[in-house]
């Protein structure tokens, strides 16, 4: 296992950490917590190198991807950087790249109830005015869990509050910041049921958060 006691605060630099293996040769990872070594509850950076692919598998408790960089492709049609997906429980699919890709994946994580199919552009989507200066782009929302871009103006800086059911961050531009420290470009940080902390930025950041989906493991 790794990083699986989810009432511990985790926080990964994900440019730091090297490449690892997958089961294809042209398909690379940074394990960010995973359960098993090839199954069970997972969070990874994935690259697919040019004209890269996976044979076609399953997802049993779904699969939630944001492509960073790059365009990702299936069956079901071509998914440029800024596309976040969800592929429901049950639903399969045979994944490649044309041109290489890099993600954010997240696997066996849905509720079993929660049988949405999502596609969404994020550069087409919406922003809707936040809190303050903040600008939120929700992507999905089920029962307690919440999915959202949230865009940071330069200067920003928000209330100390804390997180009910959780929060996990991923840092898609920018550098976010709070009292314990700076997360810079492809940070992953996942904060536990009623962690607190007091968030800022100096600079526009952009940031993929998702809220309310830990409690029950806090």
């Amino acid at each position: 296992m790794l990083n699986m006691d989810l009432s511990q605060k985790v926080v990964i630099k994900t440019q730091e950490l090297p490449w690892l293996d997958s089961p294809s040769p042209t398909v690379f990872r940074k394990p960010l917590e995973r359960a098993a070594a090839e199954s069970g509850h997972t969070t990874s950076i994935v690259k697919y190198q040019a004209g890269a692919s996976f044979k076609r598998h399953s997802h049993p408790y779904g699969e939630e991807i944001l492509v960073l960089e790059g365009t990702f492709s299936d069956e079901e049609g071509d998914y440029p950087a800024g596309t976040y997906i969800r592929n429901p429980p049950g639903s399969a699919h045979t994944p490649f790249s044309q041109d290489g890709c890099v993600l954010l994946v997240k696997l066996n994580q849905f509720d079993k109830h929660d049988l949405k199919a999502v596609r969404v552009n994020t550069h087409t989507n919406s922003w809707q005015q936040g809190i303050g200066g903040l600008e939120v782009m929700p992507l999905h929302e089920f029962e307690h869990e919440h999915v959202a871009l949230v865009k940071w103006p330069a200067g920003e800086h928000f209330q100390t509050h804390r997180h009910f059911g959780g929060e996990e961050i991923f840092v898609i531009s920018g550098e976010f910041n709070d009292e314990h420290g700076a997360y810079p470009q492809y940070t992953w940080l996942r904060s536990p049921h009623m962690s607190e902390h007091f968030p800022f930025v100096e600079q526009e950041t952009i940031i993929f958060v998702k809220t309310g989906h830990l409690y029950l493991a806090g």
